[in-house]
């Protein structure tokens, strides 16, 4: 088998380290995936981590590279837009694409690892190893050094290379960070809100309590709710919310009786559907939300970040899983146009400065677009300006399918785009539809198709005047 004389290992076994595991054995090498958790094959996932995610094209592109993409589907739950519930109860759907056939997807983060595991488990040349946390990196040499949670041992392995797939708070990022002869550039930006976890649990007879097909929102201005929907009738429900400085904020929000005072006053509706609000407001911890950048991703030919470790964002365009599923295609890619022909070591210094110059800009972008999308949904889905925007999108999307896509539909249902270039264009048509709507120019006589040209038109411009203001 092509590739079976070098030795790859591959650090963190979670969404991204396992479906590169799989890949990578698929290509001829030789695995070890390691994690330093127990196998959540075999132990229940700790309660307050997000158990369910959106998986777009992005992601099912990845799937299928890897043959699992049918396997993922039959886990899936199609949401077909955003379910905005005001204050008083009152609800009204906001498609994602005024096309057919495009929607995101619900599925269960633990459901879809198992999935990645066994079909890596399944590769004769992949060694998958539990309970062992990463403690440093020898980055020049390839060698990683580990404790053994069972029995307290240190235990080192190496390899041709190392990946860091160990997520936002990586261990292998961190050898970079903290080596003094290697340049290294980190960020690491927090939002001033933090986020909770609830469950809207299943009704008595197994059904869904309030809509199956969508991602439901209750917009607040500086916070929110959102739900997924679960296989088992249940919805996880996420609570974003300052941290501090607000009437409703995870500071004072603790007692029973705030908790439900604020449930009451912003949300009266989902707190009908949550018989267990409390008990699990109080028992699921707050997580923190925040982006990492950083560059290089890679270390003397021998290590390499791939997916979280480096470019963690929040989760506010359904892209987080996205996008490192989408690094796993990008550096397949990558070796197709660089990998040794003739069983050879790689040149993977080579590599990885190609993989980092194809893809870094791309993540970056969708770190940014995460941002936007988090003002957008907690601010502006409700809004009339906002509601009118989306209501032309649709018009433009239904009628000429081919001829236009919104930001989101870029970034979300079209694989073969980048992220910087849905981006560069969402943003110029963003710009150009709320201005035109602003003033006037598109009125209600005027046809769809003219209001479309007028929209192309005010793109264009946008474009270009973005062109010469990055140009000076």
């Amino acid at each position: 088998m092509k590739n079976q004389n070098q030795k790859i290992v591959i650090i963190g076994a979670g969404l991204c380290g396992s479906l590169l595991a799989l890949r990578m054995a698929q290509r001829g090498y030789q695995v070890q995936l390691i994690e330093k958790r127990p196998d959540l094959r075999d132990v229940t996932q700790d309660a307050g981590r997000s158990i369910n995610l959106a998986l777009s094209d992005r992601g099912l592109k990845a799937l299928r590279l890897a043959g699992v993409e049918q396997d993922a589907l039959k886990l899936c739950i199609p949401m077909l837009g955003r379910m905005i519930h005001d204050k008083e109860g009152n609800t009204f759907m906001s498609n994602y694409s005024g096309r057919e056939n495009e929607y995101i997807n619900s599925i269960s983060r633990p459901g879809l690892n198992m999935l990645l595991l066994d079909a890596a488990e399944a590769m004769s040349n992949v060694e998958i190893i539990f309970n062992k946390g990463c403690t440093k990196v020898n980055l020049e040499n390839g060698i990683a050094t580990f404790k053994d949670y069972n029995t307290k041992d240190e235990i080192t392995y190496s390899g041709d290379i190392i990946l860091g797939t160990d997520g936002a708070g990586s261990v292998v990022r961190k050898a970079m960070f903290n080596d003094r002869n290697f340049l290294f550039s980190f960020s690491q930006n927090w939002l001033t809100h933090g986020y909770k976890e609830i469950t809207i649990p299943a009704a008595k007879d197994g059904g869904y309590r309030t809509e199956k097909g969508a991602l439901h929102i209750w917009p607040r201005g500086e916070d929110m709710l959102i739900a997924l929907p679960n296989l088992d009738g249940s919805f996880t429900v996420t609570l974003f919310a300052p941290y501090s400085n607000s009437d409703y904020c995870f500071d004072n929000l603790t007692t029973p009786e705030m908790v439900m005072a604020y449930f009451k006053t912003e949300y009266p509706d989902a707190v009908t559907l949550m018989p267990n609000l409390v008990e699990e407001f109080f028992g699921n911890p707050t997580g923190p939300l925040g982006t990492i950048k950083c560059s290089p991703w890679s270390s003397f030919g021998k290590v390499c970040l791939l997916g979280d470790s480096a470019h963690a964002i929040v989760p506010f365009y359904g892209q987080g899983m996205n996008a490192s599923f989408e690094d796993v295609v990008v550096f397949d890619e990558i070796l197709n146009k660089h990998e040794s022909k003739n069983n050879e070591s790689n040149d993977w210094k080579k590599i990885f400065y190609a993989y980092e110059m194809a893809r870094k800009k791309d993540t970056d972008a969708i770190a940014d677009l995460a941002v936007d999308n988090f003002h957008e949904m907690k601010e502006h889905t409700a809004s009339p300006l906002f509601q009118q925007k989306r209501k032309l999108e649709m018009a433009f999307e239904s009628q000429f399918p081919t001829e236009y896509f919104s930001k989101y539909s870029l970034v979300t249902f079209n694989e073969d785009i980048t992220y910087h270039a849905a981006m560069t264009l969402g943003r110029a048509q963003d710009k150009a539809i709320l201005n035109l709507l602003d003033d006037g120019k598109l009125t209600d006589d005027m046809a769809v198709k003219e209001k479309l040209a007028l929209v192309k038109k005010e793109t264009a411009e946008a474009l270009h005047d973005d062109e010469v203001v990055g140009n000076l």
